[in-house]
């Protein structure tokens, strides 16, 4: 059976470029060098990512497969608030455990279908303080927010000198910064500010559309709840 006809060849080389990577101290990983420790000649490879940015891309949809094992086992702790700040914790410690394959995940424009999910359970997050009241602008300006924001924290922790005392308080420092910008301390719905009142109401339509409205009426209370979120 030739390497390229053997079911185990790819992932054999995902592995060796995977290990490669996360000895290499964020230095390029050349596909010669992925070879040899694959113990597969140039053609193999080729014929099964395409080139050098197809194996990567490749490399990082495992990273973030990874990644989200992680994030799907995460269990609610009942908090909306505290569900958000475990998951940038979350994301954080991969970041920081895992720099090589973070930094390919985040820190180059990859797209693989997981980084989808990943950022779908963010929205899931999210849209879960909404329904709570608990939010204080539209669900999708506080996902891309928290998103740009720890994406950022990540990677300039990756960069930085190692520092595990410092690096927490940065991270605690801008994930506390970030939540106190977009959601509002639970308590008595009278007291709820108006915006956080509308991003609740439009998060419920939309999980459960009212049937009263036609199309053309529920878009426009959507609208006018988008103005009031703003």
């Amino acid at each position: 059976m030739t390497a390229q006809k053997d079911p185990d060849t790819r992932d054999r080389i995902l592995r060796a470029a995977a290990r490669l990577l996360t000895e290499a101290g964020g230095e390029p990983v050349s596909t010669r060098a992925v070879c040899t420790a694959a113990g597969v000649g140039a053609p193999t490879l080729y014929h099964h990512f395409g080139d050098k940015r197809g194996l990567f891309d490749a490399v990082a949809a495992r990273g973030f497969e990874e990644y989200l094992a992680s994030k799907r086992a995460q269990g609610g702790t009942g908090d909306p608030v505290e569900d958000l700040r475990r998951g940038w914790d979350l994301h954080i410690e991969y970041a920081v455990t895992h720099p090589a394959f973070y930094t390919l995940m985040y820190g180059t424009p990859r797209t693989p279908a997981a980084a989808g999910e990943a950022y779908g359970i963010l929205l899931g997050l999210v849209e879960a303080v909404a329904g709570a009241g608990r939010l204080r602008v539209p669900v999708a300006t506080a996902a891309r927010m928290i998103h740009a924001a720890g994406v950022g924290t990540a990677l300039t922790l990756i960069a930085g000198p190692s520092g595990e005392a410092a690096d927490r308080e940065a991270s605690v420092r801008t994930r506390e910064a970030v939540l106190a910008a977009v959601t509002s301390e639970g308590g008595d719905p009278a007291g709820t500010p108006l915006a956080a009142r509308a991003v609740a109401l439009k998060a419920a339509l939309g999980s459960a559309p009212p049937a009263g409205l036609t199309a053309s009426e529920a878009a426009l209370l959507g609208e006018w709840l988008d103005r009031l979120a703003g």
